[in-house]
C-alpha cells in the first residue's frame, strides 16, 4: 500500500527520530488496512500548539497531540489517492511526558504519532467504550514496534 507522510520538522527533531516516526504511522495505516493515503506531520514547539488548540479546539493550552481529518481525495493522482489530516505534536511537550513516563522521547514520539493517525482515521477517547478501543489499538500498534513497556495515557 502506498502512504505518502509529509514531515515538517519546525523542532530540528534528529534523522532517526524521523524515521521512527515514520514507521509508526505506516504501521498504524498498514495495521489499520487504510488505503493509500497522504498526511502530513508537523513537529513543533508548546507555543504552536497552544495556538493552534486555541485557535481550533477554544482551548487555551498546550497540548501534545493534535490531530485534523481532511479525509479528501487528491486531484491529479494517477493513482487514487486520500489525504487523511494533518498531525502535529509538541516536541518540548512530549519530551516532558516521556520524562515523566520513564521512557524515551523517541517512544513517546512514536505513540503520539500512532494516537495522531487513530484520529484521522476516525477514532476517538471521549467515551469509556471508545477510549478503551482506541488505547487497545495504540498498545497493539507499540507491542509492534517492540515498544511492550510503553502504555497510552491521557494528557
Amino acid at each position: 500500500m502506498t502512504y505518502n507522510l509529509d514531515i515538517l520538522n519546525d523542532a530540528e527533531v534528529d534523522e532517526d527520530m524521523l524515521v521512527a516516526l515514520e514507521t509508526a504511522v505506516n504501521t498504524s495505516l498498514s495495521y489499520l488496512s487504510s488505503p493509500p493515503t497522504s498526511l502530513s506531520l508537523l513537529l513543533t514547539d508548546d507555543k504552536r500548539l497552544r495556538q493552534l488548540n486555541r485557535d481550533f479546539r477554544q482551548t487555551d493550552s498546550a497540548t501534545d497531540v493534535l490531530s485534523f481529518p481532511a479525509n479528501e481525495p487528491l486531484p491529479n493522482k494517477s493513482e487514487p489517492q486520500l489525504y487523511l489530516g494533518d498531525i502535529a505534536i509538541s516536541v518540548p511537550y512530549a519530551h516532558k511526558q516521556a520524562q515523566m513516563n520513564g521512557h524515551s522521547l523517541v517512544a513517546e514520539l512514536q505513540l503520539l504519532a500512532i494516537h495522531g493517525v487513530l484520529h484521522l482515521l476516525g477514532y476517538d477517547h471521549l467515551e469509556q467504550t471508545e477510549k478503551e478501543e482506541m488505547w487497545s489499538l495504540q498498545e497493539l500498534m507499540l507491542t509492534k514496534l517492540g515498544l511492550h513497556d510503553i502504555a497510552p495515557s491521557e494528557a
